[in-house]
């Protein structure tokens, strides 16, 4: 099985105390999300994420068709990071650290996604033509949301 990787690093002129707030209430996932993966939360969210949450979601993931995705919170520390893996959806292993740091000028928010396909080789094929595009193009949406809106 091949893990992949993407990483993502972005200066946000913010605070922790206002960051945090923010990437840690479940509902503000919908407005990062771009509208071609009609993604909407289908379960009931807190306020705030804690270890052991499961988050159910609607996802057009893979040639437009609906599906279920689950992920669990796996770990949070306040502030600081967060983690959350798929327990159901599109992909054979999901996950995904959120880390906040200070540093001059804000905060710097990253992300690394650890992840794997299914299918076997066919799976290494659908990531080359299409997956990691389709995740980089995510990402990139989130970059642009976030320098947009949040400082």
């Amino acid at each position: 099985m091949k893990i992949y990787t993407l990483t993502r690093k972005q200066v946000l002129p913010i605070t922790l105390e206002q960051a945090w707030p923010f990437f840690s209430t479940p509902t503000n996932l919908e407005q990062i999300t771009p509208a071609f993966l009609r993604f909407h939360i289908t379960s009931v969210v807190p306020d705030e994420i804690y270890p052991g949450l499961i988050i159910t979601y609607r996802i057009a993931a893979v040639a437009g068709i609906p599906m279920t995705w689950v992920t669990e919170i796996k770990q949070v520390i306040r502030l600081h990071q967060f983690v959350d893996e798929q327990r159901i959806g599109p992909f054979r292993f999901w996950h995904h650290l959120h880390r906040f740091n200070e540093v001059e000028g804000g905060v710097e928010m990253e992300d690394i996604v650890h992840y794997a396909m299914p299918w076997g080789c066919l799976g290494h094929l659908v990531h080359a033509l299409f997956i990691r595009a389709r995740l980089q193009a995510i990402f990139d949406f989130r970059r642009e949301y976030l320098e947009a809106n949040l400082h």
